[in-house]
């Protein structure tokens, strides 16, 4: 089959496109697309880095309705995928011929596709900026994302024994005296548009590799991944700011770190931060509102409110009840709260608000109901972090 290449084509500049394929069911995480990491959802991870990337439309290609939302609400355009293109045997390549009839048949030419997996979490907008100028300048047919590895691979032979693949088993050079290898990181592939229908498959023509960072190589298909993808945002990524009106906490495991002390006479002591406390002040002082609300009823949840200046409510059994009737009395639309917490009592309020935050060691279920998941432990300055990510500057 003859190609058309790049330089084939008329010299007018037509458009890029980003299709991004995202199928509301998965077998491995459960409703994968929108997973969060970095407290963004996947689906929108990926438009956001393909709109970093200077695309100039980009395309979600779905059978479900949350991950349609998501995606407009992001920036993207989005296509309803077919039953016959959404099953669990429908290959995400397929998506994208239908997803291309979208710009073609609103009379809007593509000469260049960029292809984005939303399970890959890190996708370099500068790498792919380079990819889509490569195609769209001629220099390539087809780019993809890859990392170097000097890795030495081994494959199985027909009685299970190891057989080398890459090099000599019999020799092993220094990595300095080696030459590369480049691992397919899945995350991006640029082609040119015409290329890909006459081709019907990613790779074609001239094709080069878009070198990306290794920590950026992940692919999430399991919950492990998802715990590691979670954990290299925390390291690689600068938090957001966090816009809301106001912040509601529970006491325990969030302003404490979950123990307390008991002496001869059955009084409990617990350990705070005075981080928070400053950082409390700092909220108050910028007229945010913040309230406690905790299920204790030891009497130190109020003295410690009390210092703070801050408005309590404890031996509450019913969060959820009790955080909709302050933000009713407030006036505070629930999308424009915060509520941080650390365990499963806490998961009412956490459902119902904008900002569902979690501490770093919270309970796996709040974790992953969490919006956000904070880098400091409760009891050790996760309330003056927050407080940080909300106050503006």
């Amino acid at each position: 089959m003859k190609i058309r290449t790049q330089e084939q084509k008329t010299t007018d500049a037509g458009g890029v496109v980003a299709i991004i394929p995202a199928r509301g069911g998965s077998k491995g995480v459960p409703r994968k697309n929108l997973r969060r990491v970095g407290g963004v959802p996947l689906v929108e991870r990926a438009v956001r880095s393909a709109l970093a990337g200077g695309i100039d439309l980009v395309v979600v290609s779905t059978d479900d309705d949350e991950i349609a939302m998501v995606s407009a609400a992001a920036g993207a355009r989005v296509v309803r995928r077919p039953a016959d293109i959404s099953g669990d045997t429908a290959s995400s390549e397929s998506a994208t011929p239908h997803a291309l009839d979208e710009p073609d048949g609103a009379g809007e030419r593509v000469d260049v596709v960029a292809f984005l997996q939303a399970t890959s979490p890190f996708i370099p907008g500068d790498a792919l900026a380079r990819a889509v100028g490569e195609v769209r300048d001629g220099r390539a047919d087809s780019v993809f994302a890859a990392h170097e590895t000097y890795g030495f691979l081994w494959g199985r032979g027909e009685n299970g024994e190891a057989v080398a693949l890459n090099h000599d088993a019999a020799h092993r050079p220094r990595r300095q005296d080696r030459e590369p290898h480049f691992l397919e990181t899945g995350a991006f592939y640029v082609f040119a548009a015409a290329g890909f229908r006459e081709a019907k498959h990613r790779f074609f023509g001239r094709t080069r590799i878009a070198e990306v960072p290794e920590w950026t190589a992940i692919e999430i298909d399991d919950e492990q991944q998802l715990r590691i993808a979670r954990a290299l945002a925390a390291l690689h990524e600068t938090p957001e700011r966090i816009p809301v009106r106001a912040i509601v906490t529970d006491f325990d495991g969030v302003h404490t770190d979950d123990t307390a002390s008991v002496d001869a006479d059955g009084v409990e002591r617990v350990r705070v931060s005075r981080e928070d406390g400053m950082g409390v002040s700092l909220l108050r002082r910028a007229g945010i509102p913040m309230l406690i609300l905790s299920t204790e009823v030891n009497p130190v949840v109020r003295a410690r409110a009390d210092k703070l200046r801050v408005p309590v409510r404890h031996g509450i059994d019913d969060k959820e009840s009790a955080l909709r009737a302050w933000a009713e009395d407030a006036g505070i639309p629930l999308a424009d709260i915060a509520y941080l917490g650390n365990d499963v009592n806490d998961l009412p309020a956490l459902r119902i608000v904008g900002w569902p935050i979690a501490v770093a060691n919270a309970h796996p279920l709040v974790r992953e109901a969490a919006r956000v998941v904070l880098r400091r432990t409760g009891g050790h300055g996760a309330v003056r972090e927050l407080i940080e990510r909300v106050l503006p500057g």
